[in-house]
C-alpha cells in the first residue's frame, strides 16, 4: 500500500510539470477533442506507456506466450478459476458496499460452492448451479457513490487508469485478506506467487487483442486510452442500470 501511495503521489507531482497544452479557444474542434480525451497529463502518460510497453514486449508478453504454449486450455482454465475464487472476499465487500444484496448473496454462494465442491475453486461448479460470475471493484463502488473519474492516467506497471480507479485498486488491495496474512508458513510466498500468476493469466487472456492493436493502430497509446475509457464507462453504466436489488435466491432452481 505504501509503495502504491508513493507511486501515485509521484505521478501527480511529476504530472504538474508535464501537462499537455490546452488548444486555443480559436480552434473549437481541438478544444472539444482535448476535453473528450480527458488526458491533461498526456506527455507524462506517454512516458509511462513507453516504459510499460517495453516491459511488456520483452518480459510479460513472452512469459504469457510461454504459459499458453506450455499449458493447454484445460489446465489454464482451472488455474484462472482458482485465481478468481481467491478474489471473492473483495468482490463480496464491494457488492455489500453498493447495497446489492442479490449480487452479494450470489458471490457468497459462489465462494462456498466453488471452494468446497469445486475443489478450492479449480472448477466453477456454481455457475452451472445458477450462480453466474460477475465482476466488481472499489473503483466501480466509488463511481456509484458519485466520485468523478478524474483525468486519464497511464500508471507505471498498472497501465491505464484514473485517480478514482487507482484509489479503488489500493482499497481492493487493502480489502484482500491475503494482504494481511502473517509471515511464516510460506504465506507471503503464496501471495507473491498468486500476484505473479494473476498478472500472467490476465496477460495471456488478451494476447491476440493487444498484438492486433500494436500492429494495426496508428497511435497505440491513444487506442488503449480510448478502449479503456469506453470499456470503463460502459461497465459502470451497466452497473447503474442494474436494479436487481432483491434478496438473493439462496437455493437456485
Amino acid at each position: 500500500m505504501l509503495a502504491l501511495r508513493l507511486l501515485l503521489a509521484a505521478t501527480f507531482i511529476l504530472g504538474l510539470a508535464a501537462c499537455a497544452t490546452r488548444p486555443p479557444a480559436s480552434d473549437p474542434a481541438a478544444v472539444e477533442e482535448f476535453k473528450e480525451n480527458n488526458d491533461p497529463l498526456e506527455p507524462l502518460n506517454r512516458v509511462s506507456f513507453r516504459i510499460n510497453d517495453t516491459l511488456d514486449t520483452y518480459i510479460l508478453a513472452p512469459v504469457a506466450r510461454a504459459y499458453v504454449y506450455a499449458l493447454p486450455g484445460a489446465v489454464r482454465q482451472p488455474v484462472h478459476n482458482l485465481l478468481q475464487n481467491m478474489t471473492t472476499p473483495v468482490l463480496f465487500i464491494n457488492d455489500v458496499a453498493q447495497t446489492r444484496p442479490k449480487h452479494a448473496g450470489t458471490t457468497f454462494m459462489r465462494f462456498v460452492i466453488n471452494t468446497t465442491v469445486g475443489v478450492g475453486g479449480l472448477f466453477d461448479v456454481a455457475a452451472g448451479w445458477g450462480y453466474p460470475a460477475h465482476g466488481n471493484d472499489f473503483g466501480r463502488t466509488l463511481a456509484l457513490w458519485g466520485v468523478p473519474e478524474g483525468p486519464f492516467l497511464f500508471l507505471p506497471l498498472l497501465g491505464p487508469s484514473d485517480p478514482r480507479d487507482a484509489t479503488g485498486y489500493g482499497v481492493d488491495v487493502a480489502f484482500d485478506p491475503l494482504t494481511w496474512m502473517p509471515t511464516g508458513y510460506g504465506l507471503h510466498t503464496l501471495n507473491y506467487a498468486r500476484t505473479g500468476l494473476s498478472v500472467v493469466d490476465a496477460r495471456a487472456g488478451v494476447l491476440d487483442q493487444v498484438d492486433s492493436i500494436k500492429k494495426t493502430a496508428l497511435d497505440p497509446y491513444a487506442t488503449f486510452r480510448s478502449l479503456f475509457r469506453q470499456n470503463r464507462e460502459n461497465t459502470i453504466q451497466q452497473l447503474r442500470d442494474d436494479h436487481e436489488g432483491t434478496v438473493p435466491n439462496w437455493y437456485a432452481q
